[in-house]
């Protein structure tokens, strides 16, 4: 099937179904009995018990499985800032995706605002109900700042656009080095693509902020539109300066293609059709090419390919190694609810990334990465989370 039929298919379906998740109740309501029980009388019990106890909602209500998956629709896909109204059904499908992999009852909240303030303030106000938060679609750098005003709130706050790619990205390359027989720590990366996901990578890669990472790449360029982002550079944003912290050990200028020259590896989080098979030549041998722009990657693997490319991963099905966020946030938010865990730190992350790497026995230059549709990739996953959130904790 053509990639249009997929678009004519895709509203059919949401025309049909009207939408793609609902809610329905988990006990029976057919009797007097029925409905004293689950509501007027019987429900007064409950809400006392909680009151005298707040813990007691993990108990009692859907807290302890709720996840709420937030935009504002400002970076929605490739499409752009296309608002609250239009972003919905990303959102549903983001929510049935952790109902199927995790048992996660999500929800969609698609905020008629791009103000930070009026943000945070509404994830707070919806807090009580929730056991987590996955932010979504949310753009730089405004992403950054509603994340970190809401690590204090007892809930994983998650934004998956940056963690979520960079844990499988990390997976796909953990699989990729051992694949080509070269040292993940020792290769030289060129990132390119300098927003929410690429810096999120750049920074799980480093190991930044963890005291003994099991993963420690030494060189990391990062690159944007207008090149490699580099000590003193001009009109560099705030996150784009932190990145130094982690990023360009050897403050090389240029731009990416000369970044490129003699690199082991290439991850795109950027635009369509950025390289050709003669910028991978000027690559080290074995390179490894992770093109993750959607629909249309940076570079199409067969090109990739010619250009001398032992490895070609890209975020889209219909093509082998697909780095997928899918493989992630179902089990890390699984792992992370049930450890009751405050919040998601890297070391979960980067155990995240290790698990979804493990759950390929034999990888080879075709398979990297597991299929999107395993479903055991996100109980292994919560297993990792749960294991490291827990030792923390202690």
């Amino acid at each position: 099937m053509s990639k249009k039929d997929y678009y004519k298919e895709a509203l059919a379906l949401h025309e049909k179904y009207r939408g793609k998740i609902s809610i329905v109740s988990k006990v029976p309501v057919n009797t007097k009995d029925d409905l004293s029980t689950v509501y007027s009388p019987g429900v007064a019990a409950p809400c006392k018990a909680i009151e005298a106890n707040p813990e007691d909602a993990y108990k009692y209500t859907i807290k302890g499985n709720t996840v709420a998956v937030v935009t504002d629709g400002s970076a929605v896909l490739g499409l752009g800032n296309i608002g609250a109204l239009a972003s919905i059904p990303v959102m549903e499908g983001k929510c049935m995706l952790f109902k199927k992999f995790a048992g996660i009852d999500a929800i969609p909240i698609c905020l008629d605002t791009q103000d930070v303030d009026e943000i945070v303030k509404t994830v707070r106000y919806l807090a009580p109900i929730l056991g987590g938060v996955n932010l979504e679609d949310i753009a730089a750098p405004h992403c950054f700042e509603v994340e970190q005003r809401l690590q204090d709130l007892g809930i994983p706050v998650f934004h998956d656009d940056q963690h979520g790619t960079a844990v499988v990205a990390l997976a796909a390359l953990i699989n990729a080095s051992k694949v080509v027989g070269k040292s993940l720590n020792d290769m030289k990366i060129v990132l390119n693509g300098a927003g929410s996901a690429g810096i999120a990578i750049a920074k799980l890669l480093t190991g930044f902020g963890v005291k003994r990472p099991k993963v420690k790449v030494k060189n990391v360029i990062l690159c944007d539109r207008k090149g490699v982002i580099y000590k003193d550079r001009d009109n560099l944003t705030d996150a784009k300066r932190d990145a130094l912290k982690f990023t360009n050990p050897h403050n090389i200028k240029g731009k990416v293609y000369d970044a490129l020259h003699g690199a082991d590896v290439f991850i795109g989080v950027s635009e369509a059709e950025l390289l050709t098979a003669d910028h991978i030549r000027t690559m080290a041998q074995d390179s490894i090419v992770l093109a993750l722009a959607n629909p249309t990657p940076e570079i199409m693997p067969d090109e990739a390919h010619k250009g001398g490319a032992a490895i070609v991963g890209t975020g889209r099905s219909d093509l082998p190694n697909q780095v997928n966020n899918v493989l992630g946030f179902p089990g890390i938010f699984r792992g992370a609810l049930d450890a009751r865990a405050p919040r998601i730190t890297i070391e979960m992350k980067m155990a995240a990334a290790i698990a979804i790497a493990k759950c390929v026995a034999k990888p080879n230059r075709g398979h990297i990465i597991p299929s999107s549709l395993d479903k055991k990739v996100a109980k292994k996953v919560a297993k990792a989370v749960y294991k490291v959130a827990k030792a923390s904790s202690k």
